[in-house]
């Protein structure tokens, strides 16, 4: 029960049932508050304990300044908790080791458990190895099944063993289509008491449910640990900022080309770390499902989130989806009563404001390596035009330090033992003769393995993916894609034979109204057939090329393209073979897989010749705005979303066949290779013992800009002659079976030795390579990340990362703080910090250290192959100096130490967030 000081509880009646609810409009100056805010303030009143939270925390968020820079911390505490299995296994495993601590220590293990609502949905494990044909989706389903047996059987003992965790089983959907079409709440209802749905998620992507006016954001899989322990989330009241949308879109343009522009406008404004609200008249010209996606896109232009109040159009999409009539009664009655109700006349206080007119969205994709780098698709030839010179400068002399690209692939030299049922699967030499000169993108000839060739060029699409999660959760732009693979196949066109084509939705329903409007045959037609319910391309489980084009590709070094749906194309996340990587919406994926190259303008060129002889351009199949609704409107209706999630968390009889352990503590399987227990709380003190300095510590890594979470994690598969590689085979664990980094993240002992070893990674200490390599100081030896750290761990040395800005950007990944924390780095020196990664930092013990304004490790002139030393951590100051020891003499910088709060300073002592909670529940 709340303290109340502020004399809030009243009652809401709704359709004639009674609720209790804290009024914001008891207290003076809520109105003029942006609608997250509110909904934060009514958290706060709702959780006031005097402890974490407090009446000073409440005053000061009713006061909040929206031109002054975030400085007040308060404690939110999330209704739920939503996970995808990548990140929800490492969670309950470290809960698992937790209540054999609390054991050891004399307390109770029954107190480590879900204290909150945990949804955690299996999407991140299939990966699209057969395609193009009928048996696709079935025979991914039996290898995901097979790969994934063992982490499967223990997530299913998770369900049974925590009190409030749920476990959607694989083959359903991305865990952001089903939260928005299912799980979300809007409102709760809990113990007669009535207060907005909030949410913090392990995945980065976790505000495409802003779009329903759900706060919520993602955060790493430790602070969602702490949050399922019944932890508050530590945050600054956040800077808001505000997105006036005026117009509506005009014909021809797709919410994807809107995400885009959004993603272009807001990134070059600087929005990293406020929350983005969007208001005006041009909000009730969004379509729910469009809000989705540009709340889905907010980690890509650096929001912390990206909502929309509750209107009208959210009760028709709860409608839609089937939810209960009294809940959606319930979510109108609330959000009126509270002052949560869109209004397009009202305009609140935001720290700043951004105008966007709708009508003057133009077809876009972004590309070739970021999601921010929009290109008008008439521009798209220019734009190829103007890259691929980077490539063969890069091919020639790797530039120094690391661009703004992301990586997250599968090693080149270990393609997955699985191939597709494309009829190229059988290698095929290829034409290895000179590129004809007169082809200004250098061509090659490829046989395929139906007697016939192609020619491959720079450019040429290799990969065409309609791909969760952004797009697949809306209709418009999934039933345009139908609509227009419908026409093609009229007109007579074919997918381009290189073109390995891709249907991956973020749900199953997605299916039944293509199905009910008959446009599956046309899309299976033109290669797109059903591959899974997961991220697949987006997040690299693209699986093989056609062979025939892979090899093409490796003996020829040609620079080719994929074009995918998704939310993300950082370099060598989708492929390691497609350098150029570009995000568009699914009907221009589907153009793009007939035209074949993105030097083909879309705009002007042919896509193909018809079967009457006459060219056929994208403006003769693209289906019309009134077309598409057409369709949605006889297509989709409440039903499909009520029966099909009648049964959401029952699964296949795969999934209820799986045998599934017994009891509260989980017996450890000594051989396991998937699940073991981490290291976290060996010989852990009862009390903590005050920060120790840092002295004689050796660099680990000297890395430039822009180093993503993407880069520090593994992820994709697992190269045969890495430390991980070696480790497994030691493990009598085949190359054929390794599976992937995300599906190893149970086993620390996988992922310490692929952290930092990414492949497109460039550790400046270690020069001239790529991937997982540094020296060994002081003697010079070049060595793998891994054996390096291990050795220094050896000699008792610790270590540092030195990092340039936006370190730890990209996905919410755990393993990248907790792979840093088990290698031995104790501090990392960055010019800059992404939100969630700093916090991860410091959730396992990391601390997080920042050059002064002004400075960097290019500026003071440092090397890498000093030593360090970091005195005064007992004390916590706000910054300390650095004394550094090189051939070059000492010398002595400030740099400031990014304990931003007392809480974040509490972590810190207690050596993490998860020791931290662990000793709160202990008894005194």
């Amino acid at each position: 029960m709340s303290l109340d000081s502020f004399d809030t509880r009243h009652t809401l009646d709704a359709d004639g049932t009674s609720y209790s609810i804290h009024r914001l409009d008891a207290l003076p100056g809520s109105r003029r508050l942006p609608y997250s805010l509110m909904v934060l303030l009514e958290n706060l009143l709702r959780n006031e304990n005097g402890r974490t939270v407090t009446a000073d925390q409440i005053t000061s968020l009713t006061r909040w300044n929206a031109s002054a820079d975030p400085a007040t911390e308060v404690q939110f505490t999330p209704a739920r908790v939503l996970m995808q299995d990548f990140t929800g296994v490492p969670c309950i495993v470290d809960l698992v080791a937790m209540r054999e601590a609390m054991a050891a220590l004399g307390g109770d293990p029954a107190l480590i458990d879900a204290r909150r609502p945990v949804e955690l949905v299996i999407d991140h494990s299939v990966i699209a190895d057969y395609f193009g044909g009928p048996e696709a989706f079935g025979r991914n389903v039996e290898l995901e099944y097979r790969r994934n047996r063992e982490r499967y059987q223990f997530l299913r003992w998770g369900q049974s063993a925590l009190r409030n965790l749920r476990v959607v089983p694989p083959g359903t959907g991305i865990c952001h289509q089903v939260n928005l079409e299912h799980l979300a709440r809007v409102v709760f209802a809990e113990d007669g008491t009535a207060f907005p749905d909030t949410l913090v998620g392990t995945d980065s992507h976790t505000p495409m449910v802003n779009g329903l006016g759900v706060l919520g954001w993602g955060v790493g899989g430790i602070e969602a640990e702490a949050a399922m322990l019944g932890r508050p989330v530590s945050m600054l009241i956040p800077k808001v900022v505000g997105v006036r949308l005026t117009g509506a879109l005009p014909e021809g343009s797709t919410a994807t080309d809107l995400v885009l522009t959004i993603a272009e406008r807001l990134r070059s404004h600087g929005v990293v770390g406020t929350f983005v609200e969007f208001y005006g008249p041009g909000v009730a010209e969004v379509p729910l499902a469009n809000r989705a996606t540009i709340g889905n896109m907010s980690p890509e232009y650096g929001a912390t989130c990206a909502i929309f109040p509750i209107d009208a159009e959210t009760l028709s999409y709860l409608r839609l989806t089937g939810r209960d009539a009294d809940q959606v009664a319930l979510v109108e009655a609330y959000a009126k009563e509270q002052g949560l109700w869109h209004e397009a006349d009202h305009t609140p206080d935001y720290s700043e404001t951004i105008d966007i007119d709708l009508s003057a969205i133009v077809p876009s994709i972004a590309g070739p390596k970021r999601p921010q780098d929009r290109i008008a698709l008439a521009h798209a030839p220019r734009a190829l035009h103007a890259v691929l010179g980077d490539y063969y400068a890069a091919t020639e002399a790797a530039p120094v330090g690391l661009d703004a690209s992301g990586a997250e692939s599968f090693p080149a030299s270990d393609p997955p033992a699985v191939t597709g049922s494309h009829p190229g699967d059988r290698p095929v030499p290829v034409d290895e003769s000179e590129p004809d000169d007169a082809v200004p993108l250098g061509a090659v000839t490829v046989p395929l393995d139906d007697g016939t060739t192609c020619e491959l060029t720079h450019g040429t699409v290799v990969i065409a993916a309609i791909t969760s999660c952004t797009n697949t959760s809306n209709p418009q732009v999934m039933v345009a894609a139908g609509l227009l693979a419908k026409n093609a196949v009229e007109r007579g066109l074919r997918s381009r034979p290189w073109v390995k084509t891709s249907l991956a939705p973020g749900s199953r329903i997605v299916m039944d109204y293509l199905e009910r409007a008959g446009l599956i045959p046309a899309l299976n037609a033109l290669g797109f057939d059903l591959v899974g319910y997961g991220c697949t391309t987006c997040i690299g489980n693209s699986g093989p090329l056609i062979p025939a084009v892979s090899q093409a590709v490796a003996k020829t070094d040609l620079t080719v393209a994929s074009v995918l749906s998704g939310n993300r194309n950082f370099e060598g996340r989708i492929h390691p073979e497609t350098q150029l990587n570009y995000l568009a919406s699914p009907p221009l994926v589907v153009a793009y897989a007939l035209a074949g190259s993105m030097a083909v303008d879309l705009t002007r060129d042919p896509l193909g010749t018809g079967s009457d002889g006459r060219p056929v351009h994208l403006r003769d199949i693209w289906p019309t705005q009134d077309e598409i609704q057409q369709v949605i409107s006889v297509s989709l209706r409440p039903q499909m979303f009520t029966d099909g999630y009648a049964d959401l968390f029952t699964g296949d009889e795969r999934w209820r066949s799986l045998p599934t352990p017994e009891g509260d503590l989980f017996t450890w399987d000594p051989d396991s290779t998937y699940v073991r227990r981490p290291p976290y709380f060996e010989d852990l003190p009862r009390r903590p013992q005050p920060p120790h300095d840092i002295t004689g510590a050796r660099v680990l890594a000297l890395l430039g800009d822009s180093v993503t979470t993407d880069h520090i994690s593994p992820a994709g598969s697992i190269p045969r002659h890495s430390p991980a590689g070696e480790y497994l085979q030691s493990h009598a664990v085949a190359p054929g079976d390794f599976n992937s980094y995300g599906s190893r993240r149970g086993n620390h002992e996988v992922m310490i030795r692929g952290t930092f070893a990414n492949i497109r990674l460039r550790n400046l200490l270690a020069p001239g390579t790529e991937g997982g390599y540094t020296r060994h100081l002081p003697d010079g030896e070049q060595t793998t990340v891994y054996e390096a750290a291990t050795r220094y761990a050896t000699e008792g040395v610790p270590l540092l990362v030195i990092a340039g800005k936006e370190y730890g950007s990209g996905s919410s990944r755990d393993w990248a703080a907790k792979g840093t924390a088990l290698l031995g780095v104790r501090a990392v020196l960055a010019e800059s910090f992404e939100r969630i990664h700093r916090s991860n930092l410091i959730g396992m013990g990391v601390l997080p250290l920042q050059f002064s304004a002004g400075q960097n490790a290019r500026l003071l002139g440092l090397t890498g192959e000093e030593t360090y030393n970091i005195r005064g951590l007992a004390e916590l100051p706000r910054e300390v100096t650095v004394e550094v020891h090189g051939p070059g003499g000492p010398q002595n910088f400030t740099a400031q130490v990014r304990l931003d709060t007392p809480t974040e300073a509490d972590y810190y002592r207690h050596g993490g967030i998860l020791p931290y909670a662990l000793r709160a529940l202990l008894p005194q």
